[in-house]
């Protein structure tokens, strides 16, 4: 094979330039196996310096089967990478991957891709590549059991990769439009509110010291007496908790209402909102 063929199979096989790849052939005293080698221990170099930079761009990617639904976030640094084809073929075919994983990231990143490579060792080839680092972000399943999960997903960039997604599973065996109407328009719901659970009494303890701590601050400079800025901290206190726990949202295709009288009204004896997950890129 000629130097020329055996650096077209590098350039295919590792994504690396024609200058890595004719360089690496030369070290190797054209062993391509060796360049092969050298080109993976030159990438993790690579790859290792790009990861100190900030990547708030890329996809959420959204699969499911008859069991389950995956949801995935996959950061790169710039919006035009996010629609690179290569980067949307890799971040595709990780999301069907994890529907294998349940979502283990050590096992995701030690699962081997359609080249033979893990998902470590391909991530690490296109952060070569492209020269931007790349990250697995946050990441989900959620099973089909007892349960119906619903998906929204908004600025779509191409089929089931967009810019934020949601999926919401309600606990029931009814299957009348009646409950996938509301599944999807809380699914939807989530999306615009973006609330922080699902209950008031779901809210972590961190939260809510943090946001106690911001309210006090703030009426303790406005030179209120002491016993007014209790009541008002308090009051700004249960506003956020009812502001940010989903039943107690008002519902935002009918404002007048909260999502809990929404799920009332529909009298569906075993409903339950059993979870929910937002993913938006960025945040």
């Amino acid at each position: 094979m000629s130097d020329i063929e055996n650096i077209k199979m590098l350039r295919k096989s590792t994504g690396a330039g024609f200058k890595d790849c004719n360089a690496a052939l030369k070290e190797s005293n054209g062993d391509i196996n060796k360049a092969f080698e050298i080109l993976r221990v030159r990438g993790v170099a690579k790859a290792s310096k790009k990861m100190s930079r900030e990547a708030k761009e890329g996809v959420i990617v959204v699969s499911e089967n008859e069991n389950q639904n995956s949801i995935i976030e996959v950061n790169c640094e710039t919006d035009f990478v996010a629609k690179n084809n290569d980067f949307i073929e890799f971040v595709k075919e990780i999301s069907d991957l994890n529907m294998k994983c349940s979502s283990d990231i050590e096992k995701l990143n030690n699962t081997n891709m359609k080249n033979g490579k893990t998902v470590e060792e391909n991530l690490v080839s296109i952060i070569a590549k492209i020269g931007e680092k790349i990250s697995i972000g946050r990441i989900k399943t959620f099973k089909k059991n007892n349960s119906k999960n619903f998906v929204y997903q908004h600025s779509v960039i191409q089929d089931n990769l967009s810019k934020l997604a949601v999926i919401v599973s309600l606990e029931t065996n009814n299957d009348s439009d009646e409950i996938n109407k509301f599944g999807k328009q809380l699914s939807m719901h989530i999306a615009a509110s973006n609330p922080i659970a699902i209950n008031q009494e779901d809210i972590s303890q961190e939260i809510l010291t943090k946001e106690e701590k911001l309210i006090t601050e703030e009426i303790k400079n406005s030179g209120k007496p002491e016993e007014i800025a209790k009541k008002i901290s308090l009051g700004k206190l249960n506003k956020f908790k009812e502001q940010n726990s989903l039943m107690t949202q008002d519902w935002v295709i009918e404002p007048k209402k909260k999502v809990k009288d929404i799920f009332n009204e529909l009298n569906i004896n075993d409903l339950k909102i059993k979870e929910f997950l937002r993913l938006k890129i960025g945040e």
